[in-house]
């Protein structure tokens, strides 16, 4: 399989998993009118075929007893359960985050989801795998819990009194948060103890486990919507082609994201990858703010608090990367 040789590439591929996972709910803004339950069918789907794509590609590279198919037969089922484990907590917590992005906007639903889960996974996965300069760790967990609170000042500088709908936004980014935080532990383990797993096979049974919650998680978010009506399942089958190929597309994005966050914790460790990666909100940031024009309109306060997270989020990112190097 391939896997990186050096940290240089290994961090080239934490940024490119940063900039996937930042990008992926373009697909979704590109959607008008589409229930976000409709949407995560199709990218429930895309990450699960992508991950098997790279798995007989990537994974398979050279063959021998990582290849992809040698490691699912020699790897403990333990393992196996744990990643896909994983995956169902993680579609939770990313279904709330695209409920999220659907009413306060990537601008706001990212970074307050995922600086909730950089904190909580970081800490967690580098109890399970203590790898790399714990005192520059720290240092960047804090750098990015100083994003979040400014994020959230932006926020309150942004809104506007009596909005209740968006605050309810807040509270399931909120949720979604300490939910995003707890499938790394699993990964963790999954790539740490007993018979392995590689990347490639840790990836596949993530998406897997995510695919699988659908069918639970997403059926009842149909039924019984976070917000607006229910919806049937009927018009999933009614809308445009289009809109399945973006949601196809959303998942292939964010899958090769996390496949090349797993494949780049091999060398330097899941509590590091993972903490660059979770650095997508300034990615998303960037697109709500600047493509997505979410902030029009928005007060000098607000503007200035959403430049001083940017900033917190770029030096988060820097501390993070040399606590491999220190």
């Amino acid at each position: 399989m391939f896997v990186p040789t050096t940290f240089h590439v290994a961090l080239l591929m934490t940024v490119l998993s940063t900039v996937c996972w930042g990008s992926f709910a373009n697909t979704f803004k590109v959607t008008r009118n589409y229930r976000f339950e409709l949407y995560y069918w199709d990218y429930g789907l895309g990450i699960l075929l992508i991950s098997l794509v790279l798995a007989f590609t990537m994974g398979s590279f050279a063959g021998g007893p990582t290849a992809f198919l040698a490691n699912l037969h020699a790897a403990d089922g333990i393992n196996l359960f744990y990643a896909a484990l994983g995956g169902f907590i993680f579609n939770i917590a990313n279904t709330l985050l695209v409920a999220g992005i659907e009413i306060v906007g990537l601008a706001i639903a990212y970074p307050v989801s995922i600086g909730i889960a950089l904190v909580e996974g970081v800490v967690l996965s580098y109890a399970l795998q203590p790898r790399g300069n714990a005192v520059l760790l720290t240092l960047g967990i804090l750098m990015a819990v100083v994003a979040l609170v400014l994020v959230g000042k932006a926020y309150g500088a942004l809104r506007k009194p009596g909005d209740t709908v968006s605050r309810r936004g807040v509270v399931v980014c909120v949720i979604s948060g300490f939910l995003m935080g707890i499938f790394a532990p699993f990964v963790t383990r999954a790539m740490t103890r007993g018979a392995t797993l590689t990347p490639y096979t840790t990836a596949v049974f993530l998406t897997l486990g995510a695919f699988v919650c659908l069918f639970f998680f997403n059926t009842i978010l149909m039924r019984k919507p976070i917000t607006g009506s229910p919806v049937a399942a009927s018009e999933y089958f009614r809308v445009s082609g289009s809109y399945h190929a973006l949601g196809l597309l959303g998942g292939a994005i964010w899958g090769c994201g996390t496949v090349f966050n797993f494949v780049a914790a091999s060398l330097v460790g899941v509590a590091i990858s993972y903490a660059i990666g979770q650095a997508s909100p300034m990615v998303a940031c960037i697109w709500g703010v600047f493509v997505w024009k979410e902030f029009r309109g928005a007060n000098a306060r607000a503007k200035g608090y959403l430049a001083a997270m940017f900033a917190a989020y770029v030096l988060a990112l820097v501390l993070i990367a040399r606590a491999y190097a220190g």
